[in-house]
Formats: C-alpha cells, structure tokens, sequence
C-alpha cells in the first residue's frame, strides 16, 4: 500500500467516524451536546485535511486546517458565551459594583 492511499484512507477514517457521530450531535440534544458535536466537526475536520495534504504531498494546503483551527477555537468561546446569556447579563455590572451606586471619580 502507498503511503498516498494509507493516508487517503486515514482521512476518509477521520470523515466517518468523527464528521458522522458530530453532526448527529449537533442536530439533536441540549445545547451543551450541541457545542461537544460543535467541537468533534471541527477537530475532524482539521485532522481530515491534514491527513489529505499528507496524501498528496502538498505542505501549502496546511493553510486551509490552521486557519480552521484559530476559527473553531474563536467560534467556541463565542458559542459558550451564548450559551448562558443570563450570567452574561449579570456579569456585565463587573465585580464589585452594585450599578454605579458606589460612588466613583465624583463620590462623596
């Protein structure tokens, strides 16, 4: 076997058995399931497409799974920040603060 098709198969490895069990994650569950599935796509992704710029020796199509990688690591902190929007809300006043009635640069 040709080091080409062993990681064609490897790639096509990371397809099913991360992208399939990743999107029915995502499709159904609580919202916490849907970030895991969220999180294995894009882990399968990255590792699918390295595995295929592997198999046809081409360095420069690295590009494409780093960028991926900075964007689903963005794209999880921004969905985690969704997920509890009532603690954002709460969170917004800052530490310490009980809504500016605390005095400040022109307390008394």
């Amino acid at each position: 076997m040709s080091s080409e098709a062993l990681w064609a198969a490897v790639a096509l490895a990371f397809l099913v058995v991360g992208v399939a069990p990743g999107l029915l994650l995502c499709a159904r569950g609580t919202a916490i399931a849907r970030l895991i599935g969220l999180e294995l796509l894009g882990a399968s992704a990255i590792l699918a497409m390295i595995a295929l710029s592997a198999a046809v020796n081409q360095s420069s199509y690295l590009i494409v799974p780093l960028v991926l990688a900075v964007l689903t690591a963005t794209g999880t902190l921004v969905y985690t920040r969704l997920l509890t929007p009532e603690a954002a809300a709460a969170g917004e006043a800052g530490p310490g603060t009980d809504g500016g009635a605390s005095g400040g640069a022109g307390g008394q």
